[in-house]
């Protein structure tokens, strides 16, 4: 449908804004990590971060379960 569609394209254009920022993922179980919004995968099923700051260190590269974020926030310039 022309909603779904436009839905869909305003998704893709925040991810596309997220791109090499700075962010917060809320994930289940109340944790909070930071890092850099690197890209998601075509059925969104796994986000790349980068500088993936946990509680045991920052990991350079990762990938987080889609089904495990709760949602996640970056600032806009």
């Amino acid at each position: 449908s022309v909603a779904r569609a436009a839905l869909r394209e305003r998704f893709l254009r925040v991810l596309g804004a997220a791109r090499g920022r700075p962010s917060r993922f809320s994930l289940r179980a109340g944790i909070r990590v930071d890092a850099e919004f690197g890209a998601a995968d075509l059925e969104f099923r796994t986000l790349q971060v980068d500088a993936l700051r946990t509680p045991l260190g920052v990991e350079a590269a990762a990938l987080l379960r889609a089904g495990d974020v709760l949602g996640f926030s970056f600032l806009i310039p």
